[in-house]
C-alpha cells in the first residue's frame, strides 16, 4: 500500500532507540525525509548514517526535551533544513518509574514537551501543502488502571496528554492539520523497560503476556506502522483518534 509519503518533511523525538527509531525507520522507508532528536548523542548518530543509507535526507540533533526553550528551536530549524513540515511525532516520556519527584518528572518530560512541539510546529504544519499531521505516542496506561502498588503518575499525565492531543485535534482542523494519538500496550525491545524486567521481574512479565490474547508482547516495528499510517495521506478524514496498538491486552468495549 503506497501510503504516499514520498517526499514528506517529518520530525520525530527520541529517535535513537525503541519505538521512536522504528518509526524514523519506516518513515524512511515510504521516501520520507527526516528531523531527528534524542538525549544522547551517540545512539542518535548512529541512527541518523543507518537512515541516510535509504536515501532519506536526516537532520539529527542532541536534544533532552525537558529543555523546553531548545524545542522550538529545533522544530524551525527541522523545518529550515527540511524545507517544511509536513509531520511532527511526539515520542518522548519522563517514564514510569515511581520516583519521589515522578509526578514533577511528568509534567516536565512528558506534558510540556509536546505542549511546547505542538505550539512550535503548528504554523510550519498549517503551510503544507499535503496538510499537517501530529502523532502523539502515548501508551494503555492512560486508558485503565490496574496498578497494584496505588496510584501513580504516568497514567495520569499520559491521560491529560491524550486531552491535550483531541482538543488541538479539534482547534486545528480548520487549518487542515489532524491531531492523532497512537497508545500501546506492552511493547518489548532490547535494552528497553520490558526486556530489563523480563530478566529482573520474570514473575510480573510473565503477568502481563499472560494477560495479552495475542501471547506475546509486542515489537517497536508494529507501533510504527501505525504511526506511519495515521500520519499520512492514506489517513487524511481521520483526526482526534486513539489508535490503541496491544495485541488485546486492553479489556474494554
Amino acid at each position: 500500500m503506497d501510503l504516499g509519503l514520498s517526499g514528506a518533511r517529518v520530525a520525530v523525538t527520541g529517535a535513537s532507540r525503541g519505538i521512536g527509531r522504528a518509526i524514523a525507520q519506516v518513515f524512511a522507508e515510504e521516501g520520507a525525509d527526516l528531523a531527528l532528536c534524542a538525549r544522547t548523542p551517540e545512539p542518535l548518530a548512529e541512527a541518523a548514517r543507518e537512515l541516510e543509507s535509504t536515501g532519506a535526507k536526516v537532520f539529527s540533533r542532541p536534544l533532552d526535551v525537558t529543555d523546553h526553550d531548545a524545542l522550538p528551536v529545533f522544530v524551525d530549524d527541522a523545518a529550515a533544513e527540511l524545507g517544511g513540515l509536513d509531520v511532527l511525532v511526539s515520542n518522548v516520556s519522563g517514564g514510569s518509574a515511581p520516583t519521589p519527584d515522578q509526578w514533577e518528572r511528568g509534567f516536565a518530560a512528558d506534558v510540556m514537551p509536546f505542549v511546547r512541539l505542538a505550539e512550535a510546529a503548528e504554523p510550519h504544519l498549517r503551510s503544507s501543502e499535503r496538510g499537517g499531521s501530529v502523532v502523539l505516542v502515548s501508551t494503555t496506561s492512560a486508558l485503565h488502571v490496574t496498578e497494584p502498588a496505588g496510584p501513580r503518575s504516568y497514567g495520569a499525565v499520559k491521560a491529560a496528554l491524550n486531552h491535550h492531543a483531541a482538543s488541538l485535534a479539534r482547534a486545528w482542523a480548520g487549518e487542515g492539520i489532524r491531531v492523532n494519538t497512537v497508545s500501546p500496550g506492552p511493547i518489548e525491545f532490547p535494552g528497553g523497560g520490558w526486556d530489563r524486567r523480563r530478566n529482573n521481574d520474570p514473575e510480573l512479565y510473565e503477568s502481563i503476556r499472560e494477560r495479552i490474547p495475542h501471547g506475546r508482547l509486542g515489537r517497536p516495528e508494529e507501533v510504527a506502522r501505525a504511526v506511519v499510517f495515521l500520519a499520512g495521506p492514506a489517513a487524511t478524514f481521520v483526526t482526534g483518534q486513539n489508535l490503541v496498538v496491544d495485541g488485546g491486552f486492553l479489556d474494554r468495549v
